[in-house]
């Protein structure tokens, strides 16, 4: 495969991304039919246990590899980033053997006493077997995207899709009916199912593209193991730090919800059900657009590390101030879909309308959420993972002691409240961090007040056409469908009359494509 521009990169992993987003979409609306939102909030109890196990085994690893693989990559030094390579999977898949069996032996007694559910010691035990399958297929991916080769990831996230969806479809009969505890088993084994034929269809992709490289080594000298060693620790140690400590922080979310949420005057089963409204329907809607500052995140990584490394400091600065802008014009429009089909996209795909509520809270949201994650991106790409992760530290903690004290007061509600400050927290850390490390000049006109003049101008025209010439002729589903394209469509129109791009930006968009 042919290395990608950064744009390149991103389209092919926001086109992965969309489609694998859909098929959860279908998935998420099979389960919440039929387990209801008791099954998915006791499922989502189980869940960030699980990503704990992933990110001390391989989230800081993946980064490591891409980063390092593109440094090296630059220098014209293949060899050297094969040994990167080798050298992780043997960190990465040795931890998560270690945590498979402590999650193995110890599934029942954290069931017991940290989610405080004994229902959830199956899930838990289940997904053990998919964390070394997870960490190999995370550090390959990883070194793919060093590459600037999306193609293999993106097919991947893709396939796993397909292959837990299709699993969770057959066995959903025999399991469904036992009850809770093996309604919430069979999506566990579902998502292990897709961890395994991940790996396998990346691994495979690695072994072809191998064939195909020579390995001849440029004038850089050949890296030692211990200094590969160092490399990589140096940047995964202080990431899996960050992005543990941000699992565990989001574990003690998890279990104190509910239980805040009685304190508010719920019975456990309703916080519970409340819990799964939340994190199990609303959010992934929310998300679901963060598909394209997703994929921005992961391109600018090797991109910023593989310009900084040729110091090119244009490069750094121009790519981080169009990704930032891209990230604030989604989380805009986004912002304003949701405030408008909140309500009728939950009833359209979940028929709950008590999740519309919760949508239309999260809805403001979205800016803060596409943008901080571009800006995390950013950071990794210039090596201050550790200002990332004391700023998300801080975010969590905010976030928490919000939940702690709020939720009890106001509900779910509080819970929001407690999203929405600490993303601005961190949002305005980020930022100022790295407008310390670079020349980036913040343009308000171009990233804030005309993508917003954009969003209201195509609200306001929007509700305009829906009331006269869509609703009156249309059942509720399409019409819902068709004021989300138009509304996407002539918000995209504005975006371009006002200006948001310039000829230049037109032209690279062209090059790049």
């Amino acid at each position: 495969m042919s290395k990608r521009s950064l744009l390149g990169g991103t389209i092919i992993l926001a086109i992965a991304g969309l489609i694998t987003r859909i098929l959860g979409f279908v998935y998420r609306i099979y389960m919440s039919h039929l387990i209801g939102a008791e099954g998915m909030g006791l499922f989502q109890l189980v869940f960030p246990i699980y990503m704990l196990g992933y990110t001390l085994s391989s989230a800081g690893i993946s980064v490591a590899v891409s980063k390092l693989v593109a440094e090296e990559n630059a220098k014209k030094s293949p060899a050297n980033a094969k040994k990167i390579l080798h050298l992780s999977l043997v960190i990465s898949v040795g931890i998560a053997w270690i945590l498979m069996m402590i999650l193995l032996l110890g599934s029942n007694w954290i069931s017991q006493f940290i989610l405080k559910d004994q229902r959830t010691a199956l899930s838990l035990g289940i997904l053990a077997f998919s964390l070394p399958f997870m960490a190999a297929a995370s550090t390959l991916k990883g070194y793919f995207y060093g590459l600037q080769e999306m193609d293999h990831p993106a097919a991947s996230q893709v396939i796993e899709q397909i292959a837990r969806m299709a699993s969770i479809y057959f066995l959903a009969g025999w399991f469904i009916p036992k009850g809770l505890v093996y309604a919430c088993a069979v999506s566990a084994i579902g998502m292990t199912i897709g961890e395994m034929v991940s790996f396998a269809y990346i691994y495979i992709a690695y072994k072809r593209s191998q064939k195909k490289k020579t390995f001849s080594q440029s004038s850089y000298r050949v890296l030692s193991t211990s200094k590969g060693l160092a490399a990589i620790l140096s940047i995964a140690m202080p990431l899996t730090m960050h992005r543990g400590f941000s699992s565990i922080l989001q574990s003690v979310e998890t279990i104190m919800i509910p239980s805040r949420l009685q304190l508010f005057g719920l019975s456990y089963k309703t916080a519970i059900s409340l819990y799964g409204q939340l994190s199990g329907m609303a959010m992934p809607l929310i998300f679901f657009p963060s598909i394209i500052t997703n994929s921005l995140s992961m391109t600018l990584i090797p991109a910023i590390s593989e310009a900084s490394a040729l110091k090119n400091k244009h490069r750094v600065e121009y790519a981080s101030a169009k990704s930032l802008q891209i990230s604030l014009i989604v989380g805009i429009g986004t912002a304003c879909l949701f405030i408008l089909f909140s309500h009728p996209l939950a009833m359209l795909i979940y028929r709950q309308e008590d999740v519309g509520k919760i949508l239309y809270s999260l809805a403001w949201l979205c800016p803060f959420l596409y943008f901080q994650s571009t800006l995390g991106g950013i950071l990794n790409g210039l090596g201050e993972q550790m200002a990332s992760f004391r700023h998300s530290i801080g975010g969590s903690g905010l976030r928490i002691f919000i939940i702690y004290f709020g939720v009890p007061l106001l509900g779910i509600q509080g819970f929001i409240w407690a999203m929405i400050l600490s993303a601005l927290l961190v949002t305005s850390l980020h930022l100022n961090k790295i407008v310390q490390k670079t020349d980036l000049a913040i343009d308000y006109n171009l990233w804030i007040l005309k993508p917003a003049l954009a969003g209201i101008g195509a609200s306001f025209i929007t509700l305009s056409i829906q009331k006269h010439l869509i609703t009156p002729y249309f059942s509720f589903g399409l019409a819902t469908v068709l004021s989300i394209c138009f509304l996407a469509l002539v918000y995209l129109l504005m975006i371009g009359a006002l200006g948001c791009f310039s000829r230049e930006d037109l032209k690279v968009i062209r090059k790049n494509m």
